[in-house]
């Protein structure tokens, strides 16, 4: 995985982070059920919505979200949990502040 000196991550690896972070959540049903549920994704549409841009940055957003599942991911990918906020951010940057 490519990680840059600054720390940040590349958009390469960040998206080979966040598809091996799908496939953490799809090897239990019941992960995968509610990160589709959170998302408004059916079995029907997931690998439409896996196709289109911001789908990726969602998958490690919602890692993100919980704790406990982002330490289990970050543990079976044997990474460090920051990584993931990183990659996280690489994909789905946060919008800047409106403030002057």
């Amino acid at each position: 995985m490519k990680v840059t000196v600054s720390g940040g991550i590349s958009s390469e690896a960040a998206e080979a982070l966040a598809i091996q972070a799908l496939g953490f959540l799809a090897a239990v049903p019941e992960r995968l059920d509610r990160f589709m549920a959170l998302c408004g994704l059916s079995p029907d549409n997931l690998r439409a919505a896996a196709s289109s841009p911001g789908f990726l940055g969602a998958v490690l957003n919602h890692l993100t979200q919980d704790d406990p599942l982002l330490l289990a991911f970050a543990d079976a990918a044997g990474c460090d949990p920051k990584l993931v906020l990183r990659a996280r951010d690489c994909l789905d940057p946060p919008e800047e502040d409106s403030w002057p």
